[in-house]
Parts: C-alpha cells; structure tokens; sequence
C-alpha cells in the first residue's frame, strides 16, 4: 500500500466500515438470488470512492449525522447496477479479479439485479424527502445510461474524437461523482457557494479519476488490475491514450497501430507495440497531463473552505486518482 493511501485509509477506515454495513443491511432484497448477485458485485473489493465521498463533502459543511452515510449507499448502488449492465454489454469475462456476474447467473439475472439496485437507490434517496436530490439521482441515472449507450453506438470505430470521449466519460463516470458530493453538500444544507465548490470538485475528480483507470489498461499489471490485458480494446473501447496517438502518428505507425486496434484477437506482443507507440506519441504522458489539470481544478475549488483535516483529505483522495495502480 502507498503511503499517500495509507494516510488516507487511517482517516477514513472508521467511515468506510460504517458504510461496509449501511451497504449491506440498505439492500434488503425479498429474494436470496438477488443478494447473491448483488453481494457479488458489491463485496468484490471496491474503493468506496463515491459513498466516502458523500460522507466527507457533508462533514465538510459541519454535518456529522449518521444519516449522511445510509444516503451515501445510493451512489454504490449506482454504481454496482451500471457495472453489471455494463460487463454484460461489454462481454466482459472478469471484473476485479473475480468471474463477472452474468457468467455464473445469466444475463437475465445480471440484468434484472442492475435494475434493482437503480429502483434501491432511488427509494433510499427518497428518505431524504429533498426533490433536488431525488431530481439529481435521477438525472445521473439518466447520464449514466446515455454514456453507455453513447459509447456502444461507437464501440469499435477508429475515429471518436477527443471531445466525444470527453462527453462519454462526463456521462459514465464524472456526473455520478460530482452528484457523490454535491448530495453531501445538499444534506448539510450549505450555502449555494459550498454546493457548488464540491460540485465542481467532484466532476473534475470524475474526468480525472476515469482518465486515469483508462490509462490503467496500459500502464498496470494485468493480475493486479483485476481484468484481462488490453480489455478496453477487445470490448471495442477507444480512449484517450490511443485517440491522442492516432492523431499525431506518422502514416505508417498510424497504420500499425489502426491494424492492431482493430484484431480482437491481437497478441501480447501486439499490444506491447501498442503501448510503445502510445509512449512514442505522449498518448499516456497527454493523458496524465489532462488528468493532471482536473486534478489541479478540482482542489482548487475547494479554496472556498477554510483548512481543515477533511479538505486536506479531499485533496489527498484527488492526488491518489493519479498515483494509484489499480
């Protein structure tokens, strides 16, 4: 473990165990099979990143209730549905080390469960009884599921631009962040000026934290990260690191590496050349750059709270989405 994670698992151990308890006594499914297939998305080994999120954004705003960490469950939930459609739609084989749910229960079940734990999350929101989070649970369901069809419209085409990769993991990935904390912001009922610091923060942290997990795929050790090598090429998936190789690579390494992307079936020696020319081109170094940037915006928007223990730890956590290695 690093010492940057470390330092900030200390902080937040007695927080994370708390919400390791809100997520299972919260599911309350009538049906055994439904808690099998949710338990094993939920219990694999996940970071917390958005729940913890939620709990630390409201006691940034002077709110300790419990309360905050009961409603933090809905973004795991979240979460967790959006993975078993996802692993489903990607033929995804492994998720977190561990064979995906659809494979050992069925696409119908996976389905199914996903939509459950979207109905769980917005019920457990409803105890809030606030439209504005209710609205913003909502409409992240909404992102999420366009993102994901969003990207499945452009599953496998050479040519996704920058910008369009941007609109995909502002959907996916950085609004439910951004939502993590805004909703524990809300639950403090801070001045408009906070909300919108930790807004701002979360979705910032969002595109940098997805940035870097794409990164992940050809930088991280395949047994550690938890998935195949080159997943995200063989599920058809074109992100940042390549799209910005591509579009500065001479005409012959454009053409190797175009031919490469598009085998399904390329080797380990293939993707080694891959990653190379992703070197070669500052596809990984652009990517970290631009991650880097949100990063930088992300704590700078949290300058509008006095120092504290717990904004230091927010800017800990957005300097760990680029250090970590899984």
């Amino acid at each position: 473990m690093s010492e940057l994670k470390q330092k900030i698992y200390s902080k937040i151990k007695a927080d994370l165990a708390d919400i390791e308890l809100e997520l299972s006594e919260n599911l309350n499914p009538f049906l055994d099979l439904v808690s099998k297939t949710a338990s094993h998305i939920l219990f694999s080994g996940g970071k917390r990143l958005r729940p913890i999120l939620t709990v630390l954004s409201a006691k940034l705003c002077g709110y300790s209730d419990h309360f905050a960490k009961r409603i933090s469950t809905v973004f795991e939930y979240l979460h967790a549905a959006t993975l078993l459609h996802d692993d489903l739609v990607d033929g995804a084989s492994v998720r977190r080390g561990s064979p995906v749910a659809h494979s050992i229960w069925g696409n119908s079940t996976a389905v199914l469960v996903g939509d459950f734990l979207l109905a769980r999350a917005l019920s457990i929101a409803s105890e809030t009884r606030r439209p504005k989070v209710i609205k913003i649970i909502s409409q992240i369901t909404e992102n999420m599921s366009q993102g994901e069809i969003h990207q499945l419209m452009r599953k496998g085409n050479i040519d996704l631009s920058e910008s369009e990769y941007l609109e995909i993991i502002t959907r996916k990935t950085a609004v439910l962040i951004q939502g993590s904390c805004r909703v524990g912001a809300i639950l403090a009922k801070a001045s408009e000026k906070n909300e919108k610091a930790l807004s701002d923060y979360g979705f910032n942290l969002g595109l940098a934290f997805q940035m870097a997990d794409d990164l992940l795929d050809y930088t991280a050790n395949p047994v550690s990260l938890g998935k195949e090598i080159g997943a995200d090429l063989k599920e058809g998936k074109l992100t940042l690191p390549v799209i910005r190789a591509l579009g500065v690579a001479n005409p012959e390494d454009q053409s190797q590496m175009k031919a490469i992307i598009q085998n399904e079936q390329f080797s380990a020696e293939e993707f080694r050349i891959l990653v190379d020319m992703l070197n070669q081109y500052d596809g990984i170094k652009y990517t970290r750059k631009l991650a880097g940037e949100r990063i930088d915006a992300a704590k700078a928007a949290l300058s509008v709270f006095q120092p504290s223990e717990i904004r230091n730890l927010l800017n800990d956590i957005a300097d760990y989405a680029l250090e970590r290695e899984v």
